[in-house]
């Protein structure tokens, strides 16, 4: 394999006199040629690559290698969803949120801007910010809307056959048909009950959070002051997102412009002049907007044919309002208060002095806007995730074997949904789960 020279000629001289003299401690290093067959490259290039190093092993002596050429292979396994992955982190309410990208990243790319603006031509100015809509993104906006009704309507009907569990002192829900034991519950007096969970039943809203946001008339006027909070309607922020980006809601009127604005100053700008253009003309919509359906109204499905398509249809809207809604954040941009968990859709945020986070005393109730996140404007609820519904319930002392996954992704896969590929590394399914707490402990 390799070859290995002790050069101990420095002791030589020494040991003739008589005198016994511990050689220093030196470095070994321990080579492969690349003629060895193991060496060589993996035929199978399709599973990855592994990297073969020189090893250096401490000895008590010091070596001289002749210089050979070596060659370093890799080899690895890739996929493109890891499998049993660390949880979504809990942040604390007095901690806050970190940016989505890092400032020393923010500013180092504003420099290579800078340094480039001088030898590549002007771009273009993209259509939101000069008042126009981007017209390729009118139809994915009224999609996004539809996954929306269409998902709230089928999770009522879901909560008729699936049990979800509220707790009455915290905002934390379990999906299954019994409470999990866990000692989690952070809300009031839960030292008397030792963090255990006081169970209820759950509604719609425990499920799929309806974050809300200030309505625009136009996106581009001047920023919501703090006399203004209570004249200006709040809606849910995919709602206002879908409004912005193209929909056309009687009940929430916006404004559309036909011509770019005029900028005549960094905030301030005028209209463009109109009055020769010739009358709009109403453009038909293929995707019609759909309304919620009543509580009263609601009918469990009456078959497992029919819960199966319920629940493939839920977690299909889901994943398509998802998708629809992070693509219209990289156009229209979405704000999020690194304090608390407002949301305002549009360029800047308002300038309401509503934060109750903490230390908001000393930002006098502003709140710290920010570059906001999917997971911001459609926060998922993470569940445990229950291995067998009609086996025994979760143990507590297994805590560390069980996965979560959303709560809408629980529901539908507890109604007999395939279990997608993106929410596998949470869920832990390739784990084995102990059968009792003695098994439990003899696990490495």
């Amino acid at each position: 394999m390799g070859c290995v020279s002790p050069s101990v000629s420095y002791g030589s001289m020494l040991h003739a006199k008589g005198i016994s003299v511990t050689p220093k401690v030196g470095t070994l290093r321990v080579s492969f040629h690349t003629e060895p067959q193991f060496l060589k490259p993996n035929p199978f290039q399709g599973l990855g690559y592994m990297q073969y190093n020189c090893i250096k092993i401490r000895l008590s002596m010091k070596s001289t290698i002749p210089s050979q050429k070596f060659c370093q292979y890799a080899q690895g396994v890739r996929s493109e969803h890891s499998q049993n992955v660390d949880f979504p982190r809990y942040y604390s309410k007095k901690e806050k949120k970190p940016f989505p990208t890092p400032i020393v990243e923010l500013r180092r790319a504003a420099r290579k801007r800078l340094k480039n603006k001088k030898s590549q031509p002007r771009r273009p100015v993209p259509h939101p910010r000069i008042g126009l809509l981007v017209k390729s993104l009118i139809p994915l906006a009224y999609n996004v809307y539809s996954a929306r009704i269409t998902l709230i309507n089928n999770l009522k009907k879901l909560l008729k056959i699936v049990p979800v569990h509220a707790c009455r002192w915290c905002n934390e829900i379990h999906v299954g048909p019994f409470g999990h034991p866990f000692r989690s519950c952070r809300g009031a007096h839960s030292d008397v009950r030792n963090s255990l969970h006081e169970w209820t039943s759950a509604h719609i809203e425990d499920i799929f959070l309806h974050v809300e946001a200030f309505h625009l008339f136009d996106r581009l006027e001047n920023r919501i002051l703090h006399r203004e909070r209570f004249s200006i309607p709040r809606i849910p922020a995919v709602v206002e997102l879908c409004i912005q980006a193209g929909v056309d809601i009687p009940e929430f009127p916006a404004k559309r412009r036909r011509k770019p604005i005029i900028r005549t100053g960094k905030n301030e700008f005028v209209d463009a002049d109109e009055t020769e253009l010739s009358d709009p003309v109403p453009e038909v919509v293929e995707i019609p907007l759909l309304s919620e359906i009543p509580d009263s109204e609601i009918v469990a499905p009456s078959s497992e044919e029919e819960t199966l398509c319920l629940a493939e249809e839920t977690l299909e809207a889901w994943e398509r309002m998802r998708r629809g809604a992070k693509k219209l954040m990289s156009m229209y941009p979405v704000r999020v208060c690194g304090y608390c968990p407002e949301v305002h859709v549009g360029p800047r945020g308002h300038k309401a002095q509503n934060c109750g986070a903490h230390k908001h005393q000393q930002r006098n109730g502003q709140h710290g806007w920010q570059s906001a996140v999917l997971n911001d404007l459609i926060p998922p609820r993470y569940v445990w995730h229950v291995p067998d519904v009609t086996g025994p319930p979760l143990h507590r002392e297994l805590r560390s074997f069980y996965g979560q996954a959303p709560a809408v992704v629980e529901m539908c896969i507890q109604a007999g949904a395939t279990v997608p590929d993106q929410y596998k590394p949470t869920m832990r399914l390739d784990v084995g789960i102990p059968s009792d707490d003695k098994e439990a402990e003899m696990v490495v």
